[in-house]
């Protein structure tokens, strides 16, 4: 069997297709990687775009408003639990892979889970405990009290999914991220369909926690394929060094606790400060987003109104002018682990080449975007929503787009050079300078004044960040970007 499908695999690598597939994995990662992940990104955001239209239509402006309420406890939880430890996973696991000790990339995936499950249990029972606490004092509306009970089961979901997720970008092997992405959206707007149906057919008015039901279960069905999918990868790779008698096999191949505890505290190293940086502006974001309503009911605007605003704002008009970034964030997944590589391998002429194809591209894309949004923003607002607010959001928003992408690729690569303090500083100071306009700006002109804090905070944020780059790109290289 061994010898038919070494047989057939040289076979396939002659054929034209299978030299243009073989060539391109082999010498353009970054161009695979990044089609793999813009198509699967962008039906994905396809589906989770009309998902949104559909909810909006469902619940109104002013439910939007309170489930995007949910935003900060979720992106909280992420910071705490898992971004940091994704990252690190990939960059360890990318590192020992390029090498071909594919061994030490499964000690660093356990260490990696086995952290961020305890780090999980500890949030979910936190926020289960004290949801009403969180929903009044908090998030300042106790209509999400009951919402934050539910979602506080998806934590411990997506910290395993997003940790194996960091180990598949490790390597390089963007598929099953891609694959998993998609079958949680999928299974997130079905089980919500579902519910609306079967509620409606009832007679029964189905309330905004059905959309967060949904949302769990959505986040269960992509940690079972992500587990599954690790689980079949280290199985192949321990019958490639030595065919297995048994599944015992691999059991014996995992980490011996020495090693283990010497990994876990290499990603604590870095993952805590990455962690860190998350958390304080995750917490300036939860700020900005729970006084965006406050601060609009100071300018004139009663509770349902102000939220209804927000809805429009974060829920509407928001992920339309970030649906293109699909093929920009997939550039910036791929660009950390090949930046990574690169620099440590000494090869600075490849981290020369992926800066400048990142800046041309995420500019002139960004350019075009703003063009399109501009001439087509209302009356996508008004076609898609049935919101003129939201048309007149969009065509706002539109002016952003070249800084927001461009400054998501220059982020990731200053994160590939190791340069995690600066892209910390540099949001900080982006997200100091929008809670200035939401405190100061938004009372006096309403919602324009945070828009315009917007445009302000992206536009210094990303030239500083491209200076960066370029100082560090430069530095020992004796070359230009």
């Amino acid at each position: 069997m061994f010898a038919w499908t070494g047989r057939r695999k040289a076979y396939n690598e002659q054929t034209l297709f299978g030299k243009v597939s073989v060539f391109m994995k082999k010498k353009h990662p970054l161009i695979t990687g990044t089609i793999i992940l813009t198509v699967t990104g962008m039906v994905s955001r396809l589906i989770g775009f009309f998902y949104r239209i559909y909810l909006s239509r469902m619940f109104g402006e002013e439910g939007m408003g309170i489930y995007q309420l949910l935003g900060p406890v979720m992106a909280l939880t992420f910071s705490i639990t898992a971004a940091g430890l994704q990252t690190a996973i990939s960059k360890h696991v990318a590192a020992e892979t390029s090498t071909g000790d594919y061994k030490s990339s499964y000690r660093v995936l356990a260490a990696g889970l086995t952290i961020s499950l305890a780090l999980s249990a500890v949030c979910t029972w936190f926020i289960h405990t004290f949801s009403e606490w969180i929903a009044v004092r908090f998030l300042l509306e106790e209509r999400t009290a009951s919402m934050l009970r539910i979602i506080a089961l998806s934590v411990p979901l997506g910290a395993v999914h997003s940790c194996i997720n960091g180990y598949f970008y490790g390597v390089k092997k963007t598929g099953i991220p891609s694959a998993t992405q998609l079958a949680e959206q999928i299974c997130r707007v079905a089980c919500v369909y579902l519910a609306s149906v079967s509620a409606g057919r009832l007679g029964v008015s189905p309330t905004i926690n059905v959309a967060v039901v949904g949302l769990v279960i959505g986040e269960g069905l992509a940690m079972i394929i992500s587990i599954a999918a690790a689980f079949w990868r280290f199985y192949r790779l321990s019958a490639g060094a030595c065919p297995p008698e048994s599944i015992r096999t691999l059991v014996r191949r995992m980490p011996d606790k020495r090693s283990y505890l010497h990994t876990a505290g290499n990603l604590m190293l870095m993952a805590l400060p990455l962690s860190a940086t998350r958390i304080v502006i995750n917490l300036l974001q939860s700020v900005e987003a729970i006084y965006i309503p406050n601060r609009l009911q100071a300018y004139g605007y009663s509770t349902a109104a102000a939220l209804s605003v927000y809805g429009v704002l974060t829920g509407m008009a928001l992920p339309l002018v970030l649906f293109p970034s699909a093929l920009t964030n997939s550039i910036c997944v791929l660009l950390l682990p090949i930046v990574s590589e690169a620099q440590e391998s000494g090869n600075h002429d490849k981290v020369h080449q992926a800066t400048r194809t990142s800046i041309v591209f995420s500019s002139v894309f960004g350019g075009l975007c703003t063009v399109l949004f501009l001439v087509f923003g209302r009356y996508a607002g008004n076609l898609l929503f049935q919101s003129r607010l939201a048309g007149h959001f969009i065509m706002t928003l539109s002016f952003i787009c070249p800084f927001l992408y461009l400054s998501a690729t220059m982020s990731s690569i200053l994160h590939g050079l190791g340069k995690t303090a600066v892209t910390f500083v540099l949001n900080v100071a982006a997200l100091g300078i929008r809670l200035l306009f939401v405190f100061f700006l938004v009372p006096r002109y309403g919602i324009e004044g945070y828009l315009w804090g917007l445009l302000v905070s992206h536009l210094s944020t990303t030239w500083l960040e491209v200076l960066a780059v370029k100082h560090y790109t430069n530095t020992g290289s004796g070359r230009t970007v």
